[in-house]
């Protein structure tokens, strides 16, 4: 069976290293902004390595009244999640070696104020592709569809924030130089690949997708 050149994922806050295995090799990315917004989910939130071990960081949104679709759901502004996540960013990674190259296009699309999570994660998804050198077709779901052509791969809620990873059948762990700990994390957020790797880290990802992918 031929590999499916379009893959269906719902945007996840500074994606995993899993969600980018998934996505090399695509032609054209279709984003699920129809889907009920799932709680608990790398929608709002990721991993990120520090000194004190791997670190949650979450976007708080506001609750809504009854199931909405993803791209309705608004970020709550009540807490000051932009400073704390950027102090904790650089705090575990200003010592990075490509901190510098990559830090300031991230710190403006942190603070940039938006008022719905669907369009922070966008901002965040096109930092991470341009910061790669990847090039995809994008569109966005105008309804939702439970099931989907077999042109497409659909990944929604494939990867969870739960596992983390683990038993996955997209990502498989290669090590690579890390700020902190003597013992490798795997599948962090992509800006722990990108601000330790640098421009070798198109390189690792490849290294990093699983050959049963489409199965």
């Amino acid at each position: 069976m031929p590999t499916p050149n379009s893959i269906l994922i719902e945007l996840h806050y500074l994606p995993s290293l899993e969600f980018f295995c998934a996505l090399i090799g695509r032609e054209h990315l279709i984003l699920e902004t129809q889907e009920h917004y799932e709680k608990q989910s790398y929608r709002n939130r990721c991993y990120i390595n520090t000194d004190k071990g791997i670190q949650l960081l979450t976007v708080p949104v506001s609750k809504p009244a009854s199931k909405i679709p993803s791209k309705d759901v608004r970020i709550d502004y009540q807490t000051n999640w932009q400073n704390i996540h950027w102090r904790t960013i650089q705090s575990a990674y200003a010592k990075a070696p490509f901190f510098e190259h990559y830090s300031e296009s991230l710190k403006k699309i942190i603070f940039q104020d938006q008022e719905f999570l669907l369009d922070l994660n966008k901002n965040l998804l096109s930092f991470c592709l341009k910061s790669l050198k990847l090039n995809f077709s994008i569109s966005e779901s105008v309804s939702y569809e439970k099931e989907v052509s077999n042109e497409i791969l659909d990944l929604r809620s494939a990867i969870n924030a739960k596992n983390k990873g683990n038993d996955s059948s997209i990502y498989q762990s290669k090590d690579y130089y890390q700020v902190f700990g003597n013992a490798f994390v795997s599948n962090l957020s992509l800006i722990d690949l990108l601000f330790c790797a640098g421009p070798d880290s198109l390189r690792i990802l490849k290294a990093s997708q699983k050959l049963d992918l489409n199965k």
